[in-house]
């Protein structure tokens, strides 16, 4: 057994009695003693951290706040109809503005949530975007009244047709007269074909009266007039008995002082083949399953169509189609002849007085 004071000496004297070196990586389980902080490098409390970061938060309430402020701006502009100013130097430089504060906050790590909402906002409604509904809207509505200067709204209103002279529009046929005479040539055909051919015929749809425009933006006082057209129940598809129509027909115009017929779909007509393939079926008037005719009393307004429609040459049925198509909006037959009248630029007689009066107010017109 050793004696206590010579083991106390083993420890004491020399190394051989040392604890022995830790194994490399240190023991199992033992516990690491973190280092502390470079001597040189600042300590930041809790409380100051907060205080830094905190002026962040505020620009992304600014930002959001700014945004929906600028949003309601552009909306209460919408809704009073202020199209104009939407686009004027004031709005644009707020947006600017706006967009400055957003694009800030999106720097900041504590404000960046509310500058994303910011964003959103922004690019849901800005100068683009509500400057795009307000035109859809002024579109629509056909309000321009914001954008117009005194100056404009009077050409607008403008009663005749630019460029041309109320002393022209005062000498040619008002509407009543070339409703007469347009009424009474479409009766006097109608007779003489069923007279010789023995067609019958209905009614292919209404008079039409469309306002012209006046060439300042607006609507003039005149009118472009188109006849009832009328067609026949009967198809006409025999190539000489095609010819032999169109002969009666321009018998008449001719007679009440209208040119003799010209055929748009004949070779003569100078028209590329193409083109007469694509409008009239093809090049050939007798493989053709559609013709039209023309005449005028230039000077005068007065315009006539004869168009024969035949289904007979219509070899894939397109063609057929369009007319089921047509003759449903209208009720005509879906082939035959169809005749009317066309006439632009008229004067009603009821409305002469005024036009005469509102031309004062243009002179040199």
């Amino acid at each position: 057994m050793v004696e206590p004071e010579k083991q106390r000496a083993r420890y004491i004297a020399g190394t051989e009695g040392a604890p022995p070196v830790p194994p490399p990586g240190g023991y199992h389980g033992a516990k690491r003693v973190q280092t502390a902080p470079p001597s040189g490098a600042p300590v930041i409390s809790t409380a100051e951290a907060t205080q830094d970061k905190q002026p962040a938060n505020v620009i992304g309430w600014v930002a959001l706040v700014a945004a929906i402020l600028f949003a309601v701006v552009l909306l209460g502009t919408l809704l009073s109809g202020g199209t104009d100013a939407l686009y004027g130097v004031t709005m644009l430089t707020l947006q600017l503005v706006v967009l400055a504060v957003v694009i800030a906050a999106l720097f900041s790590r504590r404000g960046r949530v509310l500058a994303a909402s910011a964003l959103i906002v922004t690019l849901m409604l800005n100068v683009a975007t509500v400057g795009a509904m307000s035109a859809l809207q002024t579109s629509a509505s056909g309000n321009y009244e914001g954008e117009k200067t005194e100056e404009q709204k009077h050409e607008e209103a403008y009663p005749g047709i630019k460029d041309t002279s109320s002393s022209t529009v005062l000498a040619q046929p008002s509407l009543e007269e070339v409703r007469a005479q347009s009424e009474e040539m479409l009766a006097e055909i109608r007779d003489r074909l069923s007279t010789q051919f023995g067609y019958t015929w209905t009614e292919a749809g209404t008079e039409n009266l469309r306002p012209e425009r006046n060439g300042y933006g607006g609507e003039s006082m005149l009118v472009q007039y188109t006849s009832v057209p009328w067609m026949t129940n009967e198809p006409i598809q025999d190539y000489d008995r095609k010819v032999a129509v169109m002969d009666v027909i321009e018998e008449v115009v001719t007679e009440y002082g209208m040119y003799g017929l010209y055929s748009f779909n004949e070779p003569s007509s100078g028209m590329d083949d193409a083109i007469q393939e694509k409008f009239y079926g093809s090049a050939d008037p007798r493989e053709q399953n559609t013709w039209e005719y023309y005449s005028d009393n230039y000077p005068d307004p007065l315009r006539f169509y004869a168009v024969l429609y035949d289904l007979s040459n219509d070899p894939t049925g397109e063609f057929a189609g369009e007319r089921e198509a047509q003759s449903a909006r209208t009720g005509e037959p879906l082939e035959g002849l169809q005749i009317y009248f066309l006439a632009p630029q008229l004067l009603s007689e009821a409305d002469r007085e005024e036009f005469e009066t509102r031309m004062q107010e243009y002179p040199g017109s």
